[in-house]
């Protein structure tokens, strides 16, 4: 998982080198900070951290913050997946959800499917939700993964896929 980690800090890196620099789309991206929303745009560059940065990356990746990205990315939370795996229009799929991951993976047993996990729920979907969250539904990796992102066969598989996820929804947030 170190892959994904130090490419989100060095995307990190870089959103700190452009408030430094006062890119506006860079400082407005940081200001949805709680703790730096009312602060003035000539003293942020001043104000600002990389830990900032990094917890700005985070939640726009769907996480609570940068120490719960890393903890789910290293595979050592999954009480909280976030709501990165469930993309805006998600909801136009067809989902089966569950509370539990034991039923989840019972459904996801009898009826195949992609088992994903949302905050601290769990849901079963197809392949063109996969192909909505911009991932190959017939990449490798999943077959890797038995297509349980929850508790993986191959965690270095799950670790590809986040990745690729992770690359798709960072390179959006840098250009928008």
């Amino acid at each position: 998982m170190a892959g994904v980690i130090s490419d989100l800090k060095a995307q990190a890196r870089i959103l700190h080198r452009q408030i430094v620099e006062r890119e506006p789309v860079a400082v407005a991206r940081t200001q949805q900070l709680a703790e730096l929303r009312d602060s003035d745009t000539a003293a942020l560059p001043g104000r600002i951290r990389r830990r900032h940065c990094l917890a700005v990356i985070a939640r726009e990746l769907g996480f609570r913050g940068w120490q719960h990205a890393a903890a789910v990315l290293r595979g050592t939370d999954s009480s909280d997946f976030g709501t990165l795996l469930y993309p805006k229009g998600g909801e136009v799929h067809w989902n089966i959800w569950s509370a539990s991951y034991d039923e989840a993976r019972t459904i996801h047993e009898q009826h195949g499917g992609y088992l994903l996990a949302y905050r601290h729920h769990f849901f079963i979907t197809d392949r063109d939700f996969i192909e909505t969250l911009g991932l190959n539904p017939d990449d490798p990796d999943w077959q890797l993964i038995g297509r349980d992102w929850v508790k993986p066969r191959r965690s270095d598989a799950r670790e590809r896929l986040y990745g690729k996820l992770i690359r798709l929804r960072t390179m959006g947030a840098a250009a928008a």
